[in-house]
């Protein structure tokens, strides 16, 4: 069983927001396989689909960004999900919009929701996809990653989205290291 979490903000305000672009990536999945979303007793939002025979347990947490990994963690302990079962799925500043790119490890670079999990973890060491959403050219990061794409941007960001969701099938039946591979 694997666990794959979007990461972003509740509530219809940030819905289609560059902070919410985790959420999406789930959401395509839990539409991909018409599987409904549900409220967990963790202060998530959870979905169960099933890849090739492999139970994925995908998850929004409610908590708001910068305390999602009080939702995840518990998650891993219900299901008793091992952190190399663990996939996140958050944005990035610092890649163009549309570009992903999959790591094994690593910091949480600044990303608030991503230091939230290493601290609840107690380790950098698990699988993530970074969805670009680019840097703001001028003005405040909080009021561009919480601002909505614009038109212009909306073709690259929904194929990475679709990549995202297609490396995290990829990832139900193939070794993560490979799925980067293929991907980055």
């Amino acid at each position: 069983m694997k666990l794959i979490a979007g990461l972003g903000n509740p509530g219809k305000k940030y819905e289609r927001t560059r902070h919410n672009v985790g959420f999406m990536v789930v959401d395509e999945l839990s539409f991909r396989h018409q599987t409904p979303w549900k409220k967990s007793k963790f202060n998530g939002m959870v979905s169960e689909i099933n890849v090739g025979g492999e139970k994925m347990i995908l998850v929004k947490p409610l908590t708001f960004m910068n305390a999602s990994g009080e939702c995840i963690r518990p998650l891993m302990d219900y299901y008793n999900i091992q952190i190399e079962d663990v996939l996140i799925v958050y944005d990035d500043l610092d890649l163009p919009v549309g570009k992903i790119r999959l790591r094994q490890k690593g910091s949480a670079g600044g990303h608030n929701g991503m230091k939230s999990i290493i601290q609840h973890v107690k380790t950098q060491e698990f699988n993530r996809i970074r969805v670009g959403v680019s840097r703001p050219l001028k003005g405040e990061v909080i009021h561009y990653v919480l601002g909505d794409f614009p038109k212009a941007e909306q073709p690259d960001i929904i194929a990475a989205i679709q990549k995202s969701a297609d490396a995290i099938e990829d990832f139900a039946q193939t070794p993560f290291i490979e799925v980067m591979n293929k991907y980055n």
